[in-house]
């Protein structure tokens, strides 16, 4: 979010103790062995989400709070944050999950970890854009369900990817990523994103800009969803949007849950109007709506987009770098700007 002011950069007050950190989740040996190190720690043994009421208690009683995208922070919970608190240092790059107005009014800074996750998340994007037309998922039940006969020249026929069309909506870090890997396997490469990149960008990609979403949706044979969650993108992908789409694309989706309208997404599913779909991220998690389950060909991944030990260290390092600056009176390296004029 663009700044409308430099206010929220003011010089920070040196801290002059230990920081006292809580963090939500756990984030493994190396990253808390070093927070050990470094700060005065609270971290949640049981490693299951907080609940409102404990959030707002570890925001009375800390310096820094470490959260992840499993923990809402609305302004009503900051307005209850204690005078100490001076940072929330988000463990991953999604910060809709907290209030940055509400922060940036409290003089509370909020940072995140960019960047870390991208290739993991665009390699797991790609195992759905290979999987689900080659019916992956159905071929690995018919597998286990014992009762696969053998080849024959008409079994389990999927479809090629040479030639298609991937339909990338959100063209940032992950999606560019995407697009990277993707022309290796000989998909014609078309896009939506607020703005366009510059010419000489969409001929490294091989991309091409779409000026429209809905003209997107209606040429791609898969469509991947690369956009951050926001009032203005849930339910981007609607009942109308999905009767746009080709009678048998495939729709990816290792964004956020609340892109996708999930009842809309199970119709056209099961009415053939979609024929697959790779989800790694719902709107009710970590619920996951049985009639995706049960579809022969819905990838149904746990939010593992991120989930490489490589990454989590990395992520994990970056929030002791982004505490450390802070509490050494420093602007974060990673400070997520609010736009609070």
């Amino acid at each position: 979010m663009e700044p409308t002011s430099e206010s929220n950069l003011a010089p920070q007050k040196r801290l002059t103790r230990t920081p006292r950190v809580t963090v939500t989740r756990r984030l493994g040996p190396a990253v808390e062995e070093r927070m050990g190190e470094l700060f005065e720690v609270r971290t949640n043994a049981s490693d299951m989400p907080l609940t409102r009421e404990q959030l707002v208690e570890a925001m009375q009683e800390c310096d820094v709070l470490v959260p992840t995208v499993t923990d809402r922070i609305d302004a009503e919970m900051i307005a209850q944050a204690g005078e100490d608190l001076g940072l929330i240092a988000n463990f991953g790059a999604g910060t809709e999950h907290i209030d940055l107005v509400a922060a940036a009014k409290r003089k509370i800074i909020v940072t995140n970890t960019p960047g870390v996750f991208t290739d993991d998340t665009a390699d797991l994007t790609m195992a759905g854009i290979i999987g689900v037309p080659r019916r992956i998922r159905e071929g690995v039940q018919l597998i286990r369900s014992g009762e696969w006969t053998g080849w024959a020249p008409t079994a389990m026929l999927g479809r090629k990817l040479g030639g298609k069309t991937l339909g990338i909506v959100g063209m940032g870090r992950i999606g560019q990523a995407v697009a990277h890997r993707a022309r290796a396997f000989g998909l014609e490469i078309a896009y939506h994103n607020r703005k366009r990149l510059p010419v000489a960008v969409e001929r490294m990609f091989g991309a091409r800009w779409v000026d429209t979403l809905d003209e997107l949706v209606a040429e791609a044979d898969i469509l991947t969803l690369h956009c951050p969650a926001s009032p203005e993108s849930r339910h981007m992908i609607d009942a109308r949007r999905l009767s746009l789409m080709k009678k048998g694309a495939c729709l990816i989706n290792t964004a956020r849950g609340d892109l996708v309208d999930q009842e809309a997404l199970i119709a056209a599913l099961e009415s053939g109007q979609l024929e697959g779909a790779g989800l790694d991220v719902y709107p009710d998690e970590p619920k996951v709506d049985e009639r995706l389950i049960r579809h022969p060909n819905v990838m149904t991944l746990p939010h593992i987009g991120s989930a490489t030990r490589e990454g989590r260290e990395d992520s994990g390092m970056k929030v002791i770098a982004n505490i450390r600056m802070w509490a050494d009176g420093h602007r974060p390296p990673d400070q997520v700007l609010s736009g609070l004029a």
